[in-house]
């Protein structure tokens, strides 16, 4: 099975990062950086959409009738020209699904941290989460996945190379105080509003950025 971060460091993740650098007009390394945190991240809000049986079983319908892995064939296509309006829109909805309200949080953690604007983040999202999506869906057609407690394993197993401070970060933005909720609370933590544990997450990001 592959990881994440082995997509990323294939000759397929190269191209992806310099699309993703060129749509966005943002340097590759800079572009490299974010998308090795953003794709994580989307992927760990995935599993923990897939821990109810109804999370899962969206995300299965999801994968069988669109994101079945042929948008990784063609990334030179997709790239060329400038991507297409219908997977952006595709992006922001799978995005929106996730992270609901927190979206922009997490996009202002994201930009304050790499220092790049939080509307390239935002674009960078965009193309990441149906890239992310066909990934899931090309391993989950690979390894038969045909229930839920498969698919969380198979997502599990996806993040498993994550560096220490990946895991922390995904852990720590996906539930900040442990109660299930999803990106519970990003803005008072991210944002240094201080209400929640907010010491960790920034000493995470930036740790992750080496700042």
């Amino acid at each position: 099975m592959s990881g994440l971060l082995d997509l990323l460091n294939s000759p397929m993740g190269k191209q992806l990062i310099s699309g993703v650098a060129g749509q966005t007009g943002q340097p590759e390394n800079k572009t490299g950086d974010v998308l090795s945190m953003a794709m994580p991240l989307i992927l760990g809000a995935m599993k923990k959409n897939v821990s109810t049986p109804q999370g899962a079983q969206g995300l299965m319908g999801a994968l069988s009738n669109k994101h079945d892995g042929s948008i990784l064939n063609d990334l030179g296509g997709l790239f060329g020209g400038g991507v297409d309006e219908a997977v952006t829109n595709d992006g922001a909805g799978i995005l929106g699904h996730l992270f609901g309200g927190k979206q922009g949080n997490v996009e202002n953690a994201l930009s304050q941290k790499s220092g790049m604007d939080a509307g390239s983040i935002a674009n960078i999202l965009k193309i990441a989460a149906p890239i992310v999506m066909g990934f899931i869906g090309k391993e989950t057609r690979q390894n038969n996945v045909q229930d839920a407690s498969a698919m969380n394993g198979l997502l599990g197993g996806m993040l498993g190379g994550q560096p220490q401070q990946n895991q922390s970060l995904i852990t720590t933005l996906l539930d900040a105080d442990g109660d299930g909720s999803i990106l519970d609370d990003v803005a008072g933590m991210v944002m240094g509003g201080g209400q929640k544990k907010s010491g960790g997450l920034g000493g995470l990001l930036g740790g992750l950025f080496g700042k």
